[in-house]
């Protein structure tokens, strides 16, 4: 396999676009909850959905500037996007395009510093909209989506 595909954060600097690499870890987890809807007469008569969450974690390692600016965005609530997409003409890959927007970030914990290895930041938040992109179409899911 020859994955061709890349994980940015992105942010808007004024009119300018911006993007932070690398990130060593990405777990995103989408929470799509719905709960069967019963009568007396029957079971599963219908569905009541809840409303979408979108939460993520992920780890930086601290090489460079990357680590300092998602802190920031911690520390200013500063939204941005989380991108994961194709590059180079990539077609190994399923999906065109995850993205995740308006994310706002909760929680920063940094690893210690050791003699051996960089350290590392993990970065835990939450996407107000996420969409995915396949060669079927796109999906969004989302409070604003």
């Amino acid at each position: 396999m020859d994955w061709k595909s890349r994980l940015v954060v992105s942010y808007a600097d004024g009119p300018a676009k911006k993007t932070l690499t690398p990130i060593s870890s990405f777990q995103p987890s989408f929470s799509l909850s719905a709960e069967p809807l019963h009568s007396i007469e029957s079971t599963h008569i219908g569905v009541i959905y809840a409303p979408p969450q979108i939460t993520f974690s992920m780890s930086v390692t601290a090489l460079g500037s990357a680590t300092a600016e998602l802190t920031q965005f911690a520390l200013t609530g500063k939204r941005f996007e989380i991108v994961l997409e194709e590059s180079d003409n990539g077609h190994d890959w399923a999906l065109k395009q995850i993205l995740l927007k308006d994310c706002v970030i909760t929680s920063a914990s940094p690893s210690s510093a050791t003699i051996s290895g960089a350290p590392a930041a993990t970065f835990s938040g939450f996407a107000l909209q996420g969409s995915a992109q396949s060669n079927a179409g796109t999906s969004k899911v989302g409070a604003i989506a």
